[in-house]
């Protein structure tokens, strides 16, 4: 009898872990794509000081809870999720994205993040994809000297 109960037991853990996977791959909980089409969306909103404005406004009333007031993903309600909030100073995972799919994502959203694309317009949201540009950290210049304090060899003074 108890081997029956064992095995019962075993069977609905091994169902449960197959519905979980199956939610967890619905869901988009692995990855977060978007598809070639958003990839390929330019922003037709310039980045001027106005817009930049408008966009932290937005920005620190609906996102900075879980992306931080600097865009690092450090905001005080980031810790409650599991999806850790992305790093927008990240050069290079910003580097890696383009504006369409920056748009895609605000737009269409992924637990725990809502979709705003009901809540914002279509120039909100463009707005947010240049304030996203902006926190990303700027790439060092180029030094005329090697490592060490030595000038390099095509260094001229």
């Amino acid at each position: 009898m108890r081997k029956l109960a064992k095995l019962r037991f075993g069977g609905g853990l091994l169902v449960l872990s197959v519905v979980l996977a199956a939610w967890a791959a619905a869901h988009g909980v692995k990855g977060w794509t978007a598809p070639e089409e958003a990839k390929k969306l330019k922003n037709p909103v310039p980045a001027t000081p106005e817009s930049l404005a408008a966009a932290k406004t937005i920005y620190l009333d609906r996102c900075a809870r879980c992306h931080g007031e600097q865009g690092k993903g450090d905001g005080p309600e980031a810790p409650m999720y599991l999806v850790k909030a992305p790093d927008f100073t990240d050069a290079h995972m910003m580097g890696d994205m383009t504006d369409g799919e920056i748009f895609w994502k605000i737009s269409e959203g992924r637990r725990p993040m809502p979709s705003f694309q009901m809540q914002l317009s279509d120039e909100q949201r463009w707005q947010l994809v240049n304030l996203l540009r902006a926190f990303a950290a700027k790439p060092a210049p180029r030094s005329s000297h090697a490592p060490g304090g030595k000038k390099s060899p095509s260094h001229r003074p």
